[in-house]
């Protein structure tokens, strides 16, 4: 494995002696810049660029600069500044920059080494690459060397090149050494592609020892890569315990290499285009997580939250109308009352709950066609296990709001199955707690999914119609509507709104038990939910409902049920001013 360190300059940064005319005919240079941390290749990757044709490589040629800077005490200092320039804009302009035979020049580049006197020049000709280490293997083995920092790291200094790159329109390609050592072919390809450069099978070997193109500081640094001809491939685990001492300091550096690793680059052999969200807004989106607006890929809660340990959370739907949240109170009672029956402690207050929705759809600017899932969990344990005596922490509150219009097809109408999978009793897990853990219902939407149906209806234990897997289900028969008594469901909030609906328009209505034969015979069928709204069934289990298509009552109450929650609902305070502001 390589073992070139922060302070390991690669290659001879003195600057060409005045020569004769050459007979090659030498012209401008098209650059690549490498910046990387310490341990992270570079080397490697230098080598890998040398086997090229068409290419010279440069190793750290503003090393020297660097050191003279800093003051920074080296074994060789005295030869580096001696053979070395110190001026880092001239070695900009006449190493770095000056022409040559060949068509490309690798730079290979600490970021450190950016120093804020040197010339922006560098960044803006050329092209750039970052080379990305994961800190859990970098700190062990760069702490063997020189006492490790965060600024020795470079990490903060690798995202605040490609945050000032992406500004210009241009963002780096990264590459990530892991992904280098399992995939060497497949990243080099992809990183030629991306450098816009052809690839060369002559960079997957070099030879092993010394090479002309090593800096002066080789025999302190370059040992280990030195015995290599290619990309080592690494062990699939580290093979050593990593240091406690080093434990607060990944913690700072994590999140700078998350972030870069995020954008790194893939296998060109292997790359597959991630499917594309349903609403491509969705893609930037702010998440509240427990009293923090977080970008959605940060949005995560901890591996010891009771919510990732046994599911043991509640949770509502919200859906946005015209800057309102419909039902708001109505799904707040219902989530503290799922919190109270799972005996939650240090519960947020009611006021804390909704300023946490009004600021996510506030800083989202979500206005309609907007739906938040809305979490409570029991939060954080100090040691995994399901004893809720492990929650010391609190509540964790989970604010996710996204475009999302309804899920199902409610104008032509969805296709149900009943699923083999019942519906809970009450004698294991009354269905009234809206808890998070919902294998129950996914098993039924697990055989949905493999009929091709949108959704399965799941009966009680006593065979009657309950719900489907994520909605209340009604019917209607010569006039009559009816739904099933929520002795297994959830008294749904939507379930409730249409009931109201149907009770003023003095309608014949009744809760009680239904068979799935009455389903299949139904003269008219819709489920409710808040993530659906009124959704027309226009077959069960193969057997069309009425004439197939959507029928008047149906088509009535979804006209009554959108103009309430056009009308109704708790206006979002955009443009308020909080008391934090004031």
């Amino acid at each position: 494995m390589e073992t070139t360190s922060t302070d390991s300059p690669d290659g001879n940064g003195a600057l060409p002696e005045a020569c004769e005319e050459s007979a090659v005919q030498e012209s401008r240079v098209q650059l690549i810049n490498v910046w990387s941390g310490p341990r992270s290749l570079s080397t490697s990757l230098m080598y890998s660029f040398a086997q090229r044709d068409d290419t010279e490589v440069l190793d750290e040629p503003l090393y020297a600069h660097h050191v003279y800077l800093t003051g920074a005490e080296r074994p060789y200092r005295e030869q580096l500044l001696a053979t070395m320039e110190t001026d880092g804009n001239k070695v900009v302009r006449n190493l770095i920059e000056r022409p040559s035979t060949k068509t490309y020049r690798f730079c290979k580049h600490m970021a450190k080494h950016r120093t804020p006197g040197l010339s922006n020049d560098l960044m803006t000709t050329g092209k750039h690459v970052l080379l990305i280490r994961d800190p859990v293997s970098s700190l062990p083995s760069f702490d063997k060397v020189l006492p490790v920092t965060l600024d020795e790291l470079e990490l903060a200094n690798l995202v605040g090149m490609y945050s000032e790159l992406s500004a210009r329109g241009n963002p780096p390609p990264i590459v990530n050494a892991r992904d280098l050592q399992q995939n060497p072919e497949g990243i080099l390809r992809a990183l030629c592609e991306a450098l816009k450069i052809p690839f060369q099978a002559s960079m997957l070997r070099w030879p092993a020892g010394p090479k002309p193109e090593d800096g002066l500081w080789a025999p302190w640094w370059y040992k280990t890569v030195h015995k290599t001809t290619e990309f080592n491939a690494r062990s699939p685990f580290n093979t050593k315990p990593f240091p406690k001492k080093l434990y607060h300091l990944l913690e700072h550096c994590q999140p700078f290499y998350n972030l870069l690793n995020r954008h790194a680059l893939r296998p060109a052999s292997t790359e597959t285009i991630p499917p594309p969200l349903p609403v491509s807004a969705n893609e930037k989106l702010l998440i509240w997580v427990n009293d923090q607006l977080l970008v959605r890929e940060d949005a995560k809660v901890s591996v010891f939250d009771s919510i990732v340990q046994g599911g043991d959370g509640v949770w509502e739907g919200l859906r946005i109308y015209r800057g309102k949240i419909f039902k708001l109170e109505e799904h707040l009672d219902r989530m503290f009352d799922s919190a109270k029956a799972m005996a939650f402690k240090n519960v947020p207050s009611r006021t804390e709950v909704k300023n946490a929705i009004f600021s996510t759809l506030i800083a989202n600017d979500m206005r309609d066609c907007a739906h938040v899932r809305l979490t409570l969990t029991r939060g954080k344990k100090f040691s995994s296990g399901m004893s809720p005596a492990f929650n010391v922490y609190g509540c964790n509150l989970l604010v996710v709001a996204e475009w999302k219009p309804p899920v199902y097809d409610n104008t032509s109408g969805i296709r149900l199955i009943t699923a083999s999978t019942r519906r809970n009793s009450p004698n294991s897990l009354d269905s009234k707690i809206h808890h998070n853990n919902l294998i129950n219902n996914i098993l039924a939407k697990v055989e949905g999914n493999l009929a091709g149906a949108d959704d399965a209806i799941m009966l009680d234990c006593e065979g009657f119609v309950s719900e489907t897997n994520a909605t209340n289900i009604f019917m209607v028969k010569k006039g009559c509507i009816s739904t099933p008594l929520a002795d297994y469901c959830l008294p749904g909030i939507t379930r409730a709104t249409v009931i109201g609906l149907i009770k003023e328009a003095k309608m014949p209505f009744m809760e009680r038990r239904i068979s799935l034969t009455e389903f299949h015979a139904a003269d008219e069928v819709w489920t409710t939910g808040t993530m659906g709204e009124l959704s027309p069934v226009v077959e069960i289990d193969g057997r069309v409902i009425g004439d197939g298509k959507v029928g008047p009552i149906t088509k009535q109450l979804q006209e009554l049920y959108a103009a309430a929650a056009d009308s109704e609902g708790e206006l979002i305070p955009f443009d308020g001013t909080s008391d934090s502001d004031s």
